[in-house]
């Protein structure tokens, strides 16, 4: 069996990030920008004011000035300002002519509708203004290619104008899950019979690390109705498909994908849970599908997921493909191990004031103990091998975070 690390080797060599596309301002969020962005524009384009206040030369020396305009954002001075005047001008509103200063209203007093009083020091060159192109400047390069988009990158997409972007798309992951023995979460399971949580969980978690997921429904363990919702999801950048790919006689995924021309990559791995893990690839009229054959129990789902599915969606997206974060923490409780492969176990991670973390295994039943993972928000990483760790012990941990 491979391990954890050469196998996410093998599914690295197999993900190019998609194809780009353009896409409107308003579709480009969370999408990672596929070329960088030049501005067509000074920013500010004029010298604009930062407060409200009054517009002066610093080298006129009246302590008096009449006001001989008012100027609002989006207005244009008209008049320029001489000695002994000045021009009243909102926050936004472009500088006036003769002006290299803008005094606060709240430091001056109005004397008459017409006549202000200024203090004896009425500020330096420049205070109050925002000079045209001290943000960034027409042609400068303000987003570069690669760079996520959020809504500060939106806003300053739309000051340069850009109404559109070219962008790596979301990928499309189709989720199909199988056996004769799951049904759906609103009908009420026969005897021997259990509630497909698996399409659910696999569905939430492709949409929290930003792909588009399609949810193909349950597929009964028959090669016909394998093989026709498995072409369905070959359509897709990523299939899922939980189940049917252990060692038992209704394990017939393999067998199916094989059929429809998938090319088997890696199956199983040196680890707990999810040893059964299959992946594969599938190239046809210029589309290649990632394949991952997930195990069926949930707990083994999701943590393959993380391990490996999310990586690859992320890459897919432009991201670049990075194997999950881990930290070195300490454990709150003691705790053992048992058996030849690494175990992921569920965890609950919290951190001391100095931002260390602290590490408490949780009682585990298993692949199938949803409830389990539901508690955790971590894995902790025990290697292979008959051992006990003391509390306090130094162990590796990764946080169990989709998004």
């Amino acid at each position: 069996m491979l391990s954890v690390a050469d196998a996410f080797e093998l599914v690295g060599q197999q993900v190019r990030p998609l194809a780009e596309t353009r896409v409107s301002l308003g579709e480009a969020l969370g999408l990672t920008l596929a070329e960088s962005v030049t501005s067509n524009q000074d920013s500010p384009p004029f010298d604009k004011s930062m407060l409200d206040g009054y517009a002066i030369d610093v080298g006129d020396g009246s302590t008096q000035r009449r006001i001989i305009e008012r100027v609002i954002a989006g207005g244009i001075p008209e008049k320029s300002v001489e000695p002994g005047t000045t021009i009243l001008v909102m926050t936004g509103a472009p500088i006036p002519r003769g002006a290299n200063a803008v005094v606060k209203h709240e430091e001056t007093q109005l004397l008459d509708e017409t006549t202000v009083q200024f203090p004896d020091q009425p500020g330096k060159v420049g205070a109050g203004i925002f000079r045209q192109g001290s943000s960034f400047q027409k042609g400068q390069v303000v987003l570069q290619a690669g760079k996520r988009v959020r809504s500060i990158e939106l806003a300053l997409l739309a000051e340069v104008g850009s109404a559109s972007v070219a962008v790596v798309p979301r990928p499309r992951v189709a989720v199909l899950a199988t056996g004769n023995e799951i049904v759906e979460c609103d009908q009420p399971p026969a005897a021997g019979q259990i509630r497909n949580s698996n399409g659910p969980m696999l569905v939430a978690a492709v949409t929290e690390v930003g792909g588009t997921a399609q949810y193909l429904g349950i597929a009964r363990d028959d090669p016909e109705a394998l093989r026709s919702a498995i072409a369905r999801g070959l359509e897709s950048d990523v299939l899922l498909i939980t189940g049917g790919v252990s060692a038992g006689v209704m394990d017939l995924v393999p067998g199916v994908l094989q059929e429809l021309g998938v090319v088997q990559v890696f199956h199983k791995i040196r680890m707990k849970p999810g040893k059964p893990l299959w992946f594969g690839v599938r190239d046809s009229a210029g589309r290649r599908t990632l394949v991952f054959g997930l195990p069926g129990n949930p707990v083994s789902t999701l943590v393959t997921f993380q391990l490996f599915v999310k990586p690859v969606i992320e890459a897919l997206a432009g991201a670049g493909f990075q194997s999950p974060a881990t930290e070195l923490g300490k454990l709150l409780a003691p705790a053992k191990h048992r058996g030849d492969r690494p175990t992921y176990h569920p965890c609950h991670i919290v951190r001391d004031r100095q931002g260390q973390a602290l590490v408490e295994p949780l009682a585990w039943g298993g692949s199938s103990d949803l409830a389990a993972l539901a508690r955790a928000n971590g894995l902790v990483l025990l290697g292979p091998g008959e051992y006990e760790l003391s509390h306090g012990a130094e162990v590796e941990v990764m946080a169990l975070y989709c998004g």
